[in-house]
């Protein structure tokens, strides 16, 4: 199976779907079902699903056959071999299911007119289950099956009959003799058991002897004829029962095209009646697939999930949106998110019903690229961020703009800000190719990259800062947080330690009302302060830099940067000015920092391909569209808003 679709465990799916058919073939079928590439086949197949659902909600249970060897014997009989009474009886049975299912499927009539018709393709079959039944019963050839055998079968009741009343007299009658008084039957004819001392009394043969030689089972002479007979009639017997059961073999041979007609009738609806089955189980409902790159979930769920544990999934993307960033708490079902659009579009391609609220709406993909999980392999020597890398080139090489692609932490297990610069750039590469993609990530850069970039929306997973737990719910249009800090807060995490970790995340001490300040002009302006003086050195000296280059050629448009003393991280937007400030670009806000407060993190070379369009990145929809439309045409009344300061 796909790589891509095992990781979304579409494979899981099909098991179960596989354990809810009869037949190998189904159960085969269901195995190798993957996502159809037609528009009209897909929903072709979903419809066929929700006919099968519809018949089971109205007439109950459908009566398919199991038919575990079927396909075997029919294969035994065109190759000339002779099918013996277990195998003739197994075909009647499937007879029965068949003629069951025909007059199922009739009643089917006024459910549903598709399935219905299915009940035209079933052959009857009548003359062949009446022979069939008429020559063997209770597992064998019946005496009935013809006169010959019939005649045969009463003369050796007869003999039987003589012979066992020769035994015994000769046990009434001399009782001293014997060990046991009964008659026994050694090597397929009937003896009597003779004690040592007594063996040369009976004149007959000896047949076989008991293992301490103190028995001997001996043919009386006065039966040996009758015995001889009896054997000539057991084979008579077995060559006329021989003789029926090819003849009933040439008979199934004769109709081996109806059979496999039916057959492949029962599997195609034991197929069917999976899928109707497994909708069931899932709570899932039929929905439209078009070739319209828009995806539409409504109360989504995923379906390996339990009912009470899984919390529904509102999402759309495609038209304007092509791609969502969703950011939020560690275990807050961000994955989970990913997982269940994959899976749920996967199925709905496949012609299966999905768990989902009506309104939802599935498109067509030319496949659905992953990267989910560490993907760490210690036989490939591959670390968590080489496992990504590898997965995320493998993607780049397969994606198109009819694809959906869904990548879980991206930029991870790595330095955090080349981390940023590269999710940022593979980001842009895929709103480039105008495939649908869905990102989860913690870098604060890339959520503001999606804020700013058309195209792009941020979405969020909700957090309940009461209970600390993750509430599982996406929220679209808003970007999340971490939240770490504040949880740590919550659980007691020592006040002047949380101090000092915020102060080195953002520059800052608001949790516990030790404030920072966060300017750099303010401090240096305050430096007779006795109680700034020392942090004020500290950072004179951190922002002295040599006079080689000159301010202006320090740093490029799009380099990533980090601004001090806050260390918070930005991107260049602006080249500099007459008296060295550049413009840069800080949580979505653009403003002038003096070069001495930048230190360059990843040059805009490393993140962005070469002539990239950087208005992507730091203008605002509004007059990314605008300046579009003044490109194309005359555009009376647009008006180009430049917030640059």
């Amino acid at each position: 199976m796909n790589k891509h679709y095992h990781t979304l465990e579409f494979n899981l799916i099909l098991d179960q779907l596989a354990n809810l058919a009869f037949s190998q073939k189904a159960k085969e079928k269901a195995l190798q079902l993957k996502p159809f590439l037609s528009e009209r086949e897909c929903n072709k197949k979903m419809q066929e699903t929700a006919s099968a659902l519809k018949v089971i909600e109205s007439l109950g249970t459908p009566p398919l056959a199991s038919m575990p060897e079927l396909n075997t014997i029919l294969e035994l009989s065109q190759k000339g071999f002779m099918l013996n009474p277990e195998q003739l009886l197994s075909i009647c049975a499937f007879i029965t299911s068949c003629k069951r299912m025909k007059n199922y499927l009739k009643r089917a009539e006024y459910v549903d007119e598709g399935l219905y018709v299915y009940h035209r393709s079933f052959f009857s079959l009548e003359e062949l289950d009446e022979e069939i039944s008429c020559a063997i019963r209770n597992g064998m050839v019946d005496s009935e099956a013809s006169a010959d055998l019939r005649g045969i079968r009463r003369k050796i009741e007869t003999i039987h009959s003589a012979v066992k009343e020769k035994l015994e007299s000769v046990l009434r009658n001399n009782k001293n003799w014997f060990e046991e008084g009964y008659v026994s039957v050694r090597n397929g004819r009937f003896v009597l058991p003779v004690k040592n001392k007594y063996r040369n009394q009976l004149e007959g043969s000896v047949i076989d002897k008991s293992n301490t030689g103190g028995t001997y089972f001996i043919e009386p002479a006065a039966i040996r004829k009758l015995q001889d007979e009896l054997e000539f009639l057991q084979i008579e017997e077995e060559n006329e029962v021989r003789k029926i059961l090819y003849t009933l073999t040439a008979l199934v041979d004769s109709y081996m095209n109806e059979l496999k007609i039916n057959i492949e009738c029962m599997e195609t609806l034991d197929f069917m009646f999976a899928k109707a089955k497994l909708a069931i189980e899932m709570k899932a409902i039929s929905v439209p697939v078009t070739t319209e790159r828009k995806l539409i979930m409504k109360q989504g769920r995923h379906p390996l999930l339990e009912g009470d544990k899984c919390i529904p999934l509102d999402l759309e993307i495609g038209g304007e949106v092509s791609g969502i960033v969703i950011t939020g708490p560690n275990t807050g079902g961000k994955t989970v998110a990913l997982k269940t659009v994959g899976l749920l579009s996967l199925m709905a391609q496949s012609g299966l019903h999905v768990p989902v609220a009506k309104g939802s709406l599935f498109c067509m993909h030319s496949n659905v690229l992953c990267d989910i999980g560490d993907g760490q392999s210690i036989a490939e020597s591959l670390s968590t961020f080489s496992a990504h890398i590898t997965n995320i080139i493998d993607i780049l090489k397969k994606v198109s703009h009819e694809s959906l692609v869904l990548l879980d932490e991206l930029g991870s297990g790595t330095d955090p800000a080349e981390g940023m610069g590269i999710a940022i750039s593979i980001l842009a590469e895929l709103k480039q190719r105008n495939c649908l993609f869905i990102a989860t990530t913690h870098y604060p850069e890339i959520k503001e990259f999606a804020q700013n970039t058309e195209g792009l929306i941020n979405a969020r997973m909700e957090f309940d800062r009461e209970s600390l737990k993750p509430l599982y719910k996406l929220q679209i249009g808003e970007a999340g947080e971490s939240c770490a800090l504040y949880i740590a807060k919550r659980l007691g995490f020592p006040e002047h330690m949380l101090a000092r970790a915020e102060k080195e995340a953002y520059g800052r001490e608001t949790m516990v009302n030790t404030a920072v300040n966060n300017s750099s002009d303010k401090i240096l302006k305050e430096e007779d302060s006795k109680s700034q003086i020392g942090l004020t050195n500290k950072i004179k000296k951190d922002l002295i830099h040599p006079a080689e280059p000159s301010p202006s050629e320090k740093f490029q448009i799009g380099d990533s940067v980090k601004i001090y003393p806050e260390k918070e991280l930005g991107i260049i937007y602006k080249k500099a000015n007459d008296i060295g400030e550049f413009g840069v670009q800080i949580k979505g806000k653009k403003q002038l920092i003096n070069h001495k407060r930048i230190k360059l993190l990843v040059p805009a070379s490393e993140l962005y391909p070469e002539g990239y369009d950087f208005s992507i990145v730091f203008d605002t929809k509004e007059n990314r569209k605008a300046r579009h439309d003044m490109e194309r045409k005359y555009a009376p009344g647009t008006v180009i808003i430049h917030d640059e300061i």
